[in-house]
């Protein structure tokens, strides 16, 4: 029905013109823009190059970068650099588009990628139109606004929670900046409202639980605000009230050096776009105590922690969700210590499916076993922990707990943290326990499985490709350097066998995953409980205040 509804509003005789002249909200990076010129184009961990090739001889060549590019957010990379070559490219691969698809034709037709796409088109639309006849202009506007009919008509079949909210702000953005467009305004206005009152809970969160798509969810908001504001609208309590609740828990998961904590297929969103969506909400609210979106959060001086503390999301919801419950993120000022792997999903199915697993994340793990597992059906989390305990005890520990491994072996997890003042120690201690009666029968069944060898578990440590580490004291401590020149060491209490392994960092914009390297205490439960402490801490020759004025290569986004 999307390709009837689109060939329908490809047919219709709709020419507008701007309201009044669109200012670019949205943010791009310059090396990508840089690199789009040049002939490379990267999308999804696919580098194709062709200096001569349009970006839509990509799309229809790769279908699996299609919807990537077909949203056209590309645009704002191509508008940072703002040269006349990036402006050639940007108005030939617009119009390209238009001669190829914009009757309603091929992909690229679904609601959310249309908001999308239309949003950029406003945003950047001066840039677009600059040096074109009136005949040119007039298809442009043309396009926009049989978009923008296809957005009124479709809008409703959008899956609830982001890709609803792009179609919903792409239809009242849109129908607030074209001439003729206005009576498209008012239903989607009464339609976001709704789902921000339904699918933005209490705590400012949402159900999918990614931290990125939150801060996607806070932009739209903005902009959406700013359009009826700036036509003199009223804008719908629900909608403001949503705004609020959002920015203290955006705040809540957000690390020293100004990233997002990278969980449930969500990344540490593009430099400067943060703070940039708080500036424009105009919301002050702090993170009240608690958990925000199921994450907890300690600081301490320069250190930030933040902690997977909730189950993940289950059935349609989790498509991109980990078995992460527990998992920790360390950040020491502007340099990440100890992080997830992230997202595997640019990287095709089997990073997907691997960065989804317990392993992926820094956290105690039984060797093998997930703590949430995937359906066979579809790639939908169906078996996650049904209890999690995060309990905060006088603002510098966390205790937290799930029983993901006790249907299986009968353990549950326990995990204490605890975050010094000035935030240059952290002491962690981790338990594998049988709680109650039927546990311990379900346990000695499955130490039976391994001839009473007892149950293989690792604590996994994954560190940041900056992070330099090295075995130190007789191999039974790590030193690891960050590029500011601190240095952090991790001890534990002898209980496990300490040991340097290989790992991942998954990044988008990034060819292929990038190699690292992880801590791992090994170890094997063959009691009722089982124990291991360790502690993180800044080494005594670090200074308390860092210059740290080391910066990343701006073009190195491809390796």
């Amino acid at each position: 029905m999307h390709r009837v509804h689109a060939r329908r509003a490809g047919r219709a005789d709709a020419a507008t013109a701007f309201v009044s002249a669109p200012e670019p909200r949205s943010i791009g990076v310059v090396a990508r823009g840089r690199q789009l010129i040049a002939g490379n184009f990267l999308f999804s961990g696919l580098l194709v190059e062709g200096p001569q090739l349009s970006i839509w001889d990509i799309a229809d060549q790769k279908p699996e970068v299609a919807d990537e590019i077909h949203g056209c957010t590309w645009l704002d990379d191509l508008a940072a650099v703002g040269d006349d070559r990036a402006r050639t490219k940007a108005q030939r691969w617009v119009f390209d588009w238009i001669t190829r698809y914009g009757k309603g034709k091929g992909p690229g037709w679904t609601p959310d990628l249309t908001g999308r796409r239309v949003i950029r088109w406003i945003n950047h639309g001066f840039f677009l139109l600059r040096n074109q006849d009136k005949a040119t202009a007039q298809t442009f506007f043309e396009s926009l606004a049989r978009q923008t009919l296809f957005l009124s008509r479709r809008w409703q079949t959008a899956a609830p929670g982001l890709p609803r909210f792009e179609a919903l702000a792409g239809t009242i953005y849109a129908g607030l900046s074209l001439e003729g467009m206005e009576d498209q305004v008012a239903r989607a206005v009464a339609a976001l409202a709704q789902d921000c009152a339904t699918q933005i809970d209490e705590e400012g969160g949402i159900v999918t639980r990614n931290p990125e798509e939150l801060l996607e969810v806070l932009t739209l908001l903005n902009w959406t605000i700013d359009a009826l504001r700036s036509t003199e609208r009223d804008v719908p309590p629900d909608i403001m009230r949503a705004l609020i609740r959002v920015v203290p828990t955006l705040r809540a998961l957000r690390h020293a050096d100004g990233s997002l904590a990278r969980f449930h297929g969500g990344g540490a969103g593009v430099e400067g776009r943060l703070e940039h969506a708080f500036a424009a909400s105009g919301v002050k609210d702090v993170p009240r105590k608690g958990l925000h979106m199921g994450f907890a959060r300690l600081t301490g001086g320069r250190t930030t922690l933040i902690i997977d503390a909730a189950a993940p999301p289950q059935g349609d919801a989790s498509g991109s969700a980990h078995a992460s419950t527990l998992g920790m993120e360390v950040t020491s000022g502007r340099r990440p210590l100890i992080v997830s792997c992230g997202s595997g999903e640019r990287f095709g199915d089997e990073w997907r499916r691997a960065s989804r697993a317990t392993p992926s994340h820094s956290l105690l793990g039984l060797d093998g076993v997930s703590s949430s597992h995937l359906g066979k059906a579809a790639d939908l989390l169906t078996e996650v922990p049904t209890i999690t305990r995060a309990n905060l005890v006088k603002d510098r520990t966390l205790e937290l707990s799930h029983n993901g491994y006790q249907p299986s072996h009968g353990l549950t997890y326990a995990r204490i943290l605890t975050l010094s003042v000035d935030g240059r120690m952290l002491e962690g201690e981790e338990l594998l326990t049988t709680l109650e009666g039927n546990d311990k029968s379900t346990f000695d069944r499955a130490l039976d499985q391994v001839a009473d060898a007892g149950l293989a578990f690792s604590v996994r440590f994954h560190l940041h490709p900056d992070v330099e580490p090295r075995l130190d004291m007789g191999d039974t401590a790590v030193s690891m350097t960050l590029k500011s020149g601190e240095v952090w060491v991790l001890r534990h209490d002898g209980v496990a066998d300490l040991a340097l392994a290989p790992s991942v960092y998954l990044q988008k914009g990034r060819l292929k995953p990038r190699a690292t390297q992880q801590v791992v205490l090994s170890g094997r439960a063959m009691s009722y409980a089982t124990r291991v402490r360790w502690s993180l801490a800044k080494a005594q020759d670090t200074p308390r205040a860092v210059r740290d004025l080391v910066q990343e290569d701006p073009m190195d986004v491809t390796y």
